[in-house]
């Protein structure tokens, strides 16, 4: 099985070269259209539809007026490597136009984590299954809820 997993965006083009040169994925060029583009490894595919999209799969109905202010309802985590690798790239995330939003940061299930925002403001994670040497895993802390 390989994963599949597609966001609505903008700039098609822009979003490509964006999660290309922070992540280093090579584009699926076989899947190319005037509306898409995606990264790809053996794993998974990572999409970039533009808005007319919405159209082809029936989905007019569902587009956000603004993209820019629409809910969070779901996001990518990419697994890296290292702590190193999460802390490099949530730098050029930054650097490349998208928003460090949390991190880097000890999860309390034991990964390192940032949550960062691509140019176009879809949230994504990267983490790694290992905390840097000398930190560890804070407890789970949860908001009180009223009785």
């Amino acid at each position: 099985m390989k994963l599949f997993v597609n966001l609505f965006c903008t700039d098609i083009a822009a979003q490509l070269a964006f999660y290309q040169a922070l992540l280093g994925l090579p584009e699926d060029s076989h899947s190319r259209s005037p509306i898409y583009r995606a990264v790809e490894t053996e794993h998974f595919q990572f999409g970039f539809h533009a808005p007319p999209a919405y159209g082809v799969l029936q989905l007019a109905d569902r587009q956000p007026a603004d993209p820019a202010s629409a809910p969070v309802t779901a996001y990518a985590t990419f697994m890296l490597d290292n702590p190193s690798e999460v802390n490099a790239a949530a730098d050029r995330a930054a650097a490349l136009g998208g928003r460090i939003v949390k991190g880097p940061y000890a999860t309390y299930y034991g990964q390192w984590q940032a949550v960062l925002a691509d140019p176009e403001g879809h949230m994504f994670r990267v983490s790694t299954g290992s905390l840097p040497a000398g930190v560890e895993a804070p407890a789970l802390t949860l908001p009180a809820t009223a009785p």
